[in-house]
């Protein structure tokens, strides 16, 4: 009899935690019942944004409900990714996370609204986006060693632009200066937009972007080096940055799906596969590969793991570059 009233508490008690969380027994088997959504915290038409639309009009296709996104723009990307911790763990709301907001903000922001690691569970790797550099089309400049040339020759003439202190651009030109020891003046703009405008007009000599594959491929831009190990599909004809004799220059952005702490497993699991799955279609290959992005498709914990690592990892790069926002 003890053990029987023991075993109706443990159950009672299980109840009570599943309906506080909002979540209900049967909820697992039978995800999904209503539309989904994907927060994406960032304006509409930017990299993000692209991402999450490509696979959320699939995912809504393999999975027979609406999948939603959802722009949340704001504060450096924190606004909309800390919207999503505060919405029920059921799978219901996911974020397209990305290493701004789930890897730099933690070192760039003196206070941020939610915990990288605690808040978050870790769904599906989307892809990486290696940083390119880029000059005006009808620049001086042929090569990434004619920028060195040249800068040691004139230092602090040469300028490049970014979407803001602590952004990915001025990130990767900290980068760029610290593995050449080239003296660049850094000039921060309010969204990659107008930096990539006033680039394309020649009052910048240079950015380093994840962003600049349609003003390359429009022939506003001249592709000189690509920070990753090996040549992008999409610029098969632009070196790396190894090639063009800046070994180890690595740097790129990335995107992968996140839902709030607590998640149960099976969803998560389910949301895995199905975007996984997605990720090996060969028209989403392709599209992703035209935007400049290289697929990730790996397990929840593979990315968790990951984007652990590139916390710890950014931590000295945002150091070095002088960036901090209060």
């Amino acid at each position: 009899m003890k053990t029987l009233r023991m075993t109706r508490r443990c159950i009672a008690a299980a109840l009570t935690l599943f309906a506080g969380t909002g979540f209900s027994l049967g909820a697992a088997a039978a995800y999904p019942d209503r539309p989904i959504r994907i927060v994406v915290p960032w304006s509409p038409g930017g990299a993000t944004d692209v991402i999450a639309r490509t696979i959320g009009q699939h995912l809504s296709q393999s999975l027979g409900q609406p999948v939603v996104v959802d722009n949340k723009p704001g504060a450096g990307g924190n606004i909309g990714t800390a919207a999503v911790t505060r919405e029920h763990a059921d799978g219901y709301t996911l974020l397209m996370g990305t290493s701004s907001t789930n890897a730099v903000n933690p070192s760039l922001y003196k206070r941020l609204p939610f915990d990288p690691v605690k808040d978050f569970s870790a769904v599906a790797f989307i892809a990486t986006v290696p940083n390119v550099l880029v000059v005006p089309a009808q620049s001086q400049f042929k090569n990434v060693q004619d920028i060195i040339a040249t800068a040691k020759a004139s230092p602090g003439k040469i300028t490049y632009g970014s979407a803001g202190n602590g952004s990915s651009q001025h990130l990767a030109g900290s980068m760029f200066v610290k593995a050449t020891g080239l003296q660049l003046i850094h000039v921060p703009y309010k969204g990659s937009g107008p930096a990539a405008s006033d680039l394309i007009a020649k009052h910048l000599d240079l950015m380093i972007d994840t962003g600049s594959m349609p003003h390359i491929k429009g022939g506003n831009l001249r592709a000189l080096a690509v920070a990753a190990s090996e040549r992008l599909p999409a610029l098969q004809n632009v070196p790396t940055f190894d090639e063009a004799g800046v070994r180890g220059f690595y740097a790129s952005a990335w995107y992968g799906v996140m839902a709030p702490a607590g998640t149960p497993e099976e969803i998560v699991q389910r949301l895995n596969t199905e975007i996984n799955a997605i990720l090996r279609r060969p028209d989403v290959l392709q599209r992703l590969s035209d935007f400049g992005a290289v697929v990730r498709p790996e397990s929840p914990q593979a990315f968790g793991k990951f984007m652990h690592s590139e916390i710890q990892r950014y931590k000295k790069i945002v150091e070095d570059s002088g960036a901090a926002i209060e």
